[in-house]
């Protein structure tokens, strides 16, 4: 399966995107729940508004609510990412040290923060650090993948995600990337 559609979709392109972690944070939590287009939206009303990026820590505490929705944050992701200021500023060395520490060290500190679940930590994983063999198997688009490519009749679990994905490790955010990508592709055919 994987093999077809990597021939179809050509060479991968993932790498990291270079914000500094607390950016990717913020990049991260605007990012859950809605498509990429409007992420990157609000991402970019965000950033003007701090003069960003990188998004300054200080300055994006100091955002009224107002503020915030003027950009297209909504309350719940306001106080998720007033949880990820609090969070970094009760644990100054988190972010200068998350690279040197493994996938589930990460995962652990990341959803130890209000309103950080493992997609969160999987998207700073696989966008921010570059991380080589993440399974996002919360991530909507995968299940829809996978489901696709896989002729099953419903959206997989979790487990079955990791069962069918054994394969692709040590490349599993890859093998994410390509899923990602037949779908977008499906939308070209049509």
């Amino acid at each position: 399966m994987m093999k077809q559609l990597i021939a179809r979709v050509g060479p991968c392109t993932l790498e990291p995107n270079n914000d500094d972690p607390f950016t990717l944070l913020v990049r991260c939590v605007i990012s859950q729940q809605i498509s990429t287009k409007a992420a990157e939206s609000i991402f970019a009303r965000l950033a003007e508004l701090v003069k960003g990026p990188p998004v300054p820590l200080e300055k994006l505490a100091k955002l009224s609510e107002a503020k915030f929705k003027s950009c297209g944050i909504s309350g719940p992701k306001q106080r998720t990412l007033r949880a990820v200021i609090e969070h970094v500023k009760a644990n100054p060395k988190l972010l200068p040290g998350i690279p040197d520490l493994d996938d589930e060290s990460i995962r652990a500190q990341l959803t130890a923060i209000k309103g950080i679940g493992p997609w969160t930590a999987d998207m700073f994983l696989i966008f921010g650090l570059g991380r080589p063999d993440v399974l996002a198997v919360g991530d909507y688009g995968v299940k829809v993948a996978v489901k696709n490519q896989f002729g099953l009749r419903k959206m997989p679990h979790p487990d079955k995600l990791t069962k069918i994905g054994e394969p692709w490790t040590p490349y599993s955010s890859i093998a994410c990337w390509y899923l990602w990508r037949s779908l977008e592709a499906k939308k070209e055919d049509a």
